[in-house]
């Protein structure tokens, strides 16, 4: 009789710990699809099919686009096909731009950031101002690889990638005497740029279409998964942003000391336009493009609908900020510099908001470090 209670007393106990765990799950959602009805898979496959893959596609087409104004401007230098090739080569970094935070997956795979836009990471040294570090372009290595005739561009080094993607495009097509500098050899490596350009981006807009089912049918958030990914990207941009596009050239790790060359697209002096797409792209990935299937819509799910209002007023208030600054940056950090700074903050308190708040709340881990705070 006395075993006989111990296994009744049991047996319920294991059916109220199921109970407990059952409603544990429903509640929090952790382990299932649906977080207090909100369907992480559909948000999951709108950031695919909408923002994703169209997004590398429309590059392929503005890396084609500039690949035939290169050629133009190649055939016949002038002021009028720089003028022509700026357009494209503008249009294609601004596509550049509306990608860099899907910098996982078959991105990852292919180091295209590293390869097409190098930012040098979140470590920098400042001892010289010849390091290369954040948007430097390594015009040394460009015209010893021109003079020579004979170089890599797939080691995966430094040097090697300070020496392609935008910005040696930059520097070949817009840099002192562009024009008349153009000869056989300046053309044979601007085309090699514009092919390794053009190879890497096709390459990772086709590998989206066999990733994506990998991508949508994982609703965790632990490291590596799609959304703990989507949440890591807007931190990490938000970290370039703060330092290398902003922070690095202003001085803000230097004692004051302004690094004007290493501004993103500087030859073409594009930076301010680079970085308000580059933030204004980082919002539409938090909304998802406004569609009710976004980070943003998810946090409110969580019940952190207060925090989703911050984050978005903290968007608008450091995109209006960014946009303030005349372009070229690389002359508003000395002659703009109460805007630049204004920015700058602006930046900062989103970057806190993301990293740190939104990473909590979606139970994120943010796996990289920077050695500059926050």
């Amino acid at each position: 009789m006395r075993s006989f209670f111990l296994l009744l007393s049991f047996a319920i106990l294991s059916v109220s710990c199921l109970f407990l765990s059952c409603n544990k799950d429903k509640k929090t959602g952790d382990n299932n699809n649906n977080t207090n009805g909100f369907d992480k898979t559909a948000m999951l496959t709108q950031y695919a099919d909408q923002l994703i893959i169209p997004g590398y596609q429309k590059m392929q087409e503005q890396v084609s686009a500039l690949q035939t104004a290169s050629e133009a401007f190649i055939s016949t230098p002038s002021a009028t096909t720089q003028n022509e090739l700026k357009t494209a080569f503008t249009a294609a970094y601004l596509q550049y731009q509306r990608v860099a935070a899907f910098q996982f997956g078959p991105a990852e795979t292919a180091l295209l950031d590293a390869y097409v836009n190098y930012s040098g990471g979140l470590d920098y040294n400042f001892n010289t101002d010849g390091e290369l570090t954040g948007f430097s372009v390594d015009t040394a290595t460009i015209e010893a690889n021109i003079s020579s005739g004979s170089y890599t561009l797939t080691e995966p080094t430094r040097k090697t990638f300070y020496a392609q993607g935008f910005p040696a495009l930059g520097y070949l097509y817009f840099g002192d005497n562009a024009v008349t500098r153009l000869d056989s050899k300046r053309a044979a490596y601007i085309r090699s740029l514009t092919d390794r350009l053009k190879a890497l981006t096709d390459k990772v807009s086709g590998d989206w279409n066999a990733y994506r089912s990998t991508f949508i049918s994982n609703t965790q958030t632990n490291v590596g998964s799609p959304i703990g990914n989507l949440v890591n990207q807007l931190a990490y941009q938000m970290d370039i942003l703060k330092g290398p596009r902003i922070g690095w050239p202003f001085g803000k790790q230097s004692n004051g000391v302004v690094f004007a060359t290493k501004c993103e697209g500087y030859y073409a002096g594009i930076s301010v336009a680079l970085a308000v797409e580059n933030l204004s792209s980082l919002r539409k990935l938090y909304t998802a493009g406004n569609s009710g299937k976004g980070l943003s819509d998810y946090l409110v799910a969580l019940n952190q609908g207060t925090l989703n209002s911050d984050v978005l007023s903290q968007f608008d208030a450091a995109i209006g900020k960014l946009s303030a600054i005349p372009d070229p940056l690389s002359q508003s950090l000395t002659t703009q510099t109460a805007a630049v700074d204004a920015a700058y903050k602006e930046i900062q308190k989103l970057l806190t908001l993301l990293k740190t708040d939104v990473a909590s709340a979606t139970a994120v881990q943010i796996t990289f470090m920077d050695n500059d705070g926050d």
